[in-house]
């Protein structure tokens, strides 16, 4: 300190000896406190200088809060006794402005567990509805947010959820819950309170209806078929959305009176008009395969059906004809097909050919099965590019046109001689 300041501090402790206590507040208010290095703030600003500086005692005051508010230099802002214990400073938490309300406390410098400062005097503590546990507070509550509890159920005894989850501690069964005493943990899991696991085995056949009543649990839709027969008739405990129904006490004929493509899959858009019931051509073992019996069906009216959309027609590469489906397939086999010409230019040739042996126009047309024409009907109609004038002694196709009245035989062991053909 520099001799100024010695004798600044001197003169000043001489007026605080010989000013009455009015005196000594004016000169509170002219001093500049800043100079010191400590400048007054807040409530400092309103309390006399000997409340610090006692006995007029300057030098060596202390400028940190734990420094004056101790037990006995500042009496009516001391530390009380029951204090948190912490070594924090005192403006960690206390403020200039209003000393008796703290911030947040900064928890990483408090002292002791929970319950030493948790006990409903130093700080908010357990309320008289908690939980009884001898757990830390920490277990559950965290010092960024109280009230957002995260319970650790590992060492929860089974059974015994009712002691917290009763409405009071913590969430309960509602007001719809299935009707049951058995405990929580029969179907919930700590991991995940909802969805719950219900294990149907003690459940008597056909009491499904107690709880699937669409109030306690899922139970029959809008739309589902008319019936009094129990869920378990046709739904199962594994899979509630796979329903397999035993078509057994079905009366014949009656199948649309479900099948109507509202209550159960009817038919489609696309369906062969028909009046007959469903089973004449389903099954209930098998429904998209069909079966159709044709025996009704009268012969030359295939196409009425199999049309190319209400049922199979005929190929993009099929013989051009205008010959009815029957002519050639039947209901037994749709293939391969099979032709009877009735033609006498047809020739029998004792083994089976293509058709496009024959009709090699593109497409195939029936009526024009003569690649060589000019020859019609004899065998040089077909033959005619297979004739070897050096094979016929040099005979026109012309004079030769009839190949089998000539010399061949359609039948390999008729040959006119040992060569080829």
């Amino acid at each position: 300190m520099n001799r100024f300041s010695q004798l600044n501090s001197l003169l000043m402790f001489l007026l605080l000896c010989l000013c009455s206590t009015s005196s000594m507040a004016a000169l509170d208010n002219e001093f500049d406190h800043a100079t010191t290095g400590f400048d007054l703030t807040g409530m400092h600003r309103s309390v006399s200088c000997e409340t610090c500086h006692q006995s007029g005692v300057f030098k060596g005051t202390p400028k940190q809060c734990m420094g004056c508010h101790l037990q006995g230099r500042i009496a009516s802002s001391s530390i009380p006794s029951n204090h948190i214990a912490t070594n924090n400073d005192c403006e960690s938490c206390h403020t200039v402005t209003q000393w008796s309300r703290v911030r947040i406390v900064d928890h990483s410098a408090v002292m002791g567990s929970c319950i030493s400062c948790h006990n409903r005097s130093s700080a908010e503590g357990v309320p008289s509805n908690h939980p009884a546990m001898t757990a830390d507070c920490s277990s559950c509550h965290r010092t960024s947010t109280w009230t957002s509890v995260q319970f650790g159920h590992s060492d929860a005894q089974p059974g015994q959820c009712a002691t917290c989850h009763n409405g009071i501690f913590s969430e309960s069964k509602t007001a719809t819950h299935i009707p049951t005493t058995e405990t929580c943990d029969t179907c919930h899991s700590t991991r995940s309170w909802t969805p719950a696991s219900f294990s149907h085995d003690g459940v008597a056949p056909g009491q499904c209806a107690t709880c699937h009543n669409g109030t306690t649990a899922t139970g029959k839709n809008s739309s589902h078929i008319q019936t009094i027969a129990s869920c378990d008739t046709c739904h199962t405990t594994t899979s509630w959305m796979t329903s397999g129904f035993n078509h057994d006490g079905v009366v014949p004929g009656t199948c649309a009176t479900c099948h109507n493509g509202t209550t159960a899959t009817g038919k489609s858009a696309s369906h062969i008009q028909t009046t007959e019931s469903c089973d004449a051509c389903h099954s209930t073992t098998s429904w998209i395969t069909a079966g159709f019996n044709h025996d009704s069906v009268v012969p030359g009216t295939c196409a009425t059906c199999h049309n190319g959309s209400t049922s199979t027609g005929k190929p993009s590469g099929h013989l051009v004809t205008s010959a009815s489906c029957d002519d050639c397939h039947t209901t037994s086999a749709w293939t391969p097909a099979s032709f009877t010409h009735s033609s006498p230019n047809y020739v029998d040739h004792g083994r089976t050919i293509s058709c496009s042996s024959c009709h090699r126009s593109t497409p195939e047309s029936a009526a024009n099965a003569w690649s060589n024409a000019t020859y019609a009907p004899d065998c040089a109609g077909c033959h005619a590019n297979d004739y070897e004038p050096g094979e016929h002694r040099n005979a026109s196709v012309s004079s030769l046109r009839d190949c089998a009245g000539s010399c061949h035989k359609s039948t390999p062991e008729h040959r006119a001689t040992k060569r080829s053909w």
